[in-house]
């Protein structure tokens, strides 16, 4: 039955947020611990997406406690707020989908503004 969760999962994604699952950030932090990941990039942003509907911002895969350990983090953009949303690498299971510190938030908007 699992097999069939995270398809699934990223079906009703790609059909809910379609235009946010194919805006891809240029860059991806923890690329070295990917080899490590039973969940592959694509489908946990189509996870990620169905959890919280918007645009991908920013993401990465980093070992950080909870879950297997192993998790992808995806700032995701909706409705002028930025919401990180956690994702496990060997379950598929969010972890995490909440608001971001407004400090940390601020302080994106500020570097979002300079264009880096």
């Amino acid at each position: 039955m699992k097999r069939f969760a995270v398809p699934l999962l990223i079906a009703s994604a790609l059909a809910v947020g379609g235009v946010a699952v194919a805006r891809t950030p240029a860059h991806f932090t923890g690329q070295a611990l990917a080899g490590q990941a039973h969940v592959s990039l694509q489908q946990a942003r189509g996870i990620a997406l169905a959890a919280r509907p918007g645009v991908i911002v920013d993401q990465e895969l980093e070992k950080e406690g909870g879950g297997s350990g192993l998790r992808y983090s995806f700032d995701i953009r909706s409705h002028g707020r930025t919401y990180e949303v956690g994702v496990d690498a060997a379950s598929g299971k969010v972890l995490e989908n909440g608001g971001e510190a407004a400090a940390k938030e601020a302080a994106e908007v500020r570097t979002e503004a300079r264009g880096h």
